[in-house]
């Protein structure tokens, strides 16, 4: 188990430097519309990270994956509750990391990368009522898609490490893709859909990225809720 922890910790720290870093540079980009690159590079980078994670901790990197995982049966309370603050803390390190090597001027723009809803009030593209009914949507999404693969042991063994981590890094990309797609604005980032990855950089910065932050808590771990609710009704291996 500590083996474990300590591979989400450090998998974590570089998942959310690596993961923001490359975002904030499609974003900077001189692209046309950027915003479709994205999803792109979310599925290549969670894709090398749940191969290389998943045989050592079973590649959560995300306190949704380890409490879902809790609810199915998959890991016990202690293991996910190790498993989440090592998460937390891999993203404040991994933040730390970034806000030291990053331009200034850039990490003020993107606020760090952090998981925002408005702009004070005036760039908001979403109310946070529509923003915790988006990270709903796209967490039930990503655990309707991924998930339910990933914990079903024939279907794993039938397809294969690889296929099973396309299958989940492919689920993150499309719910990403759909909620910058429907928001497409400055004001909104897009779903966090890890709140470990919004945590850090609010306890770095501060200020707006604690606006509404709460919604980056809920609606994920309402969505596991769901889940799990509807996930009682399918067949067991």
């Amino acid at each position: 188990m500590w083996r474990g922890a300590l591979t989400e910790l450090i998998a974590t720290a570089f998942l959310v430097f690596t993961l923001t870093s490359s975002v904030i540079a499609c974003l900077d980009s001189q692209e046309v519309d950027p915003m479709l690159l994205v999803p792109f590079v979310v599925f290549i980078i969670f894709f090398l990270f749940l191969i290389m994670t998943i045989p050592i901790s079973g590649g959560h990197m995300n306190p949704i994956l380890s409490f879902i995982a809790w609810l199915e049966g998959h890991a016990t309370f202690a293991r996910a509750s190790i498993y989440v603050i090592a998460q937390c803390l891999g993203s404040i390190m991994g933040f730390l990391i970034m806000r030291n090597v990053m331009d200034h001027q850039t990490a003020s723009k993107y606020f760090l990368g952090g998981c925002t809803i408005d702009s004070n009030g005036a760039a908001s593209a979403i109310s946070r009522k529509g923003a915790l009914i988006l990270e709903f949507s796209c967490t039930f999404l990503l655990l309707f898609v991924g998930v339910t693969v990933a914990f079903d042991k024939k279907r794993c063994k039938e397809l294969g490490l690889a296929m099973v981590c396309g299958v989940v890094a492919g689920a993150m990309a499309l719910a990403v893709f759909v909620s910058i797609t429907v928001t497409g604005h400055a004001g909104y980032g897009g779903v966090g859909l890890n709140p470990a990855k919004c945590l850090g950089p609010a306890l770095l910065e501060g200020g707006i990225l604690w606006h509404g932050h709460w919604v980056f808590w809920v609606g994920p771990f309402l969505a596991c809720i769901v889940y799990k609710g509807y996930s009682i009704n399918l067949p067991k291996e």
